[in-house]
């Protein structure tokens, strides 16, 4: 699939994604010391919504347009709120019209002592990224291969941090190039969280990827754990557009299971197309059950 950043940005997937992240920065001020994000496939950074990308799907509409209006339990509204907040700061006024990627979300929780490294290869994206941390000293955009920077950064000096692993899905073999790459970071950074995002278009793909990544955590001396997301805003049809999405999470925060057990229900309602949405939250390299 060829899944150009531009033309999904705020979709359902986002939403998702940028929740958990959220959650795993947010979780990581919990000490004083300092933490690195390295984003291997960052983007363009920030994203048009009235733009004639965005515009010719409409997928923000049913993603974060739709979040921003739910009606969410208390405890949820407090564990996204760091998430809205951010998205909010870049439309004034109320009204959205743009869409903040991760590099930004997360730009938007480092501390003073933290940094970020965002690696990007497309030069019309790279161009608009430097542009937007223009003159930021705690972040650096990278004209590098995402699958280089998985073990060219890694172990930060910081020895803190999240990576996540976002590629475009534009080449045939991008699964199985992810799957490796992860593992070679993995292997020389066991001790560093991952977060790795898949679309759902082929199950067997999807399956393959997880088992891969679960293969190379329980081959590590270390003790590292995982939990495995699927979010579906509704049924797959043959040729359909992107309705399934999964997120591998790997060292994730001890609190971030239950957090996630909360604020999917409540996703579900509204992310849902012609129906609640579902979902399956289990841990890496056991079969997916329902939640």
């Amino acid at each position: 699939m060829n899944y150009r950043h531009a033309f999904h940005a705020g979709n359902f997937a986002d939403v998702v994604k940028h929740i958990v992240l959220t959650r795993m920065l947010t979780y990581l001020h919990d000490k004083p010391a300092a933490f690195r994000v390295i984003d291997s496939h960052a983007g363009a950074g920030l994203y048009d919504l009235t733009g004639p990308e965005a515009a010719r799907g409409g997928e923000w509409r049913l993603g974060i347009a739709r979040l921003m209006q739910a009606r969410l339990s208390p405890k949820v509204a407090a564990l996204v709120a760091p998430y809205l907040d951010i998205v909010r700061s870049f439309n004034d006024g109320g009204d959205l019209r743009a869409y903040p990627g991760s590099p930004l979300i997360a730009r938007a929780l480092l501390r003073p002592q933290d940094r970020l490294t965002a690696c990007e290869l497309e030069p019309k994206a790279r161009k608009a990224l430097i542009a937007a941390l223009y003159n930021d000293v705690q972040a650096r955009v990278v004209d590098l291969d995402g699958f280089t920077a998985h073990t060219a950064f890694v172990p930060p000096k910081e020895r803190r941090g999240v990576v996540l692993i976002d590629p475009p899905f534009e080449a045939p073999d991008e699964f199985s190039r992810l799957a490796a790459g992860f593992a070679a970071a993995f292997a020389k950074w066991p001790t560093g969280s991952y977060l790795v995002w898949y679309p759902v278009k082929r199950r067997r793909a999807a399956d393959e990827l997880a088992a891969a990544v679960s293969h190379a955590v329980a081959a590590a001396p270390s003790k590292a754990s995982g939990l495995r997301l699927e979010f579906s805003v509704a049924p797959q049809e043959e040729g359909g557009g992107l309705v399934s999405a999964g997120l591998l999470i790997v060292n994730p925060p001890w609190t971030l299971r239950d957090e996630l057990k909360a604020i999917l229900p409540d996703l579900a309602r509204p992310l849902g197309q012609g129906g609640p949405g579902r979902f399956r939250l289990a841990a890496l390299g056991s079969g997916l059950g329902s939640a």
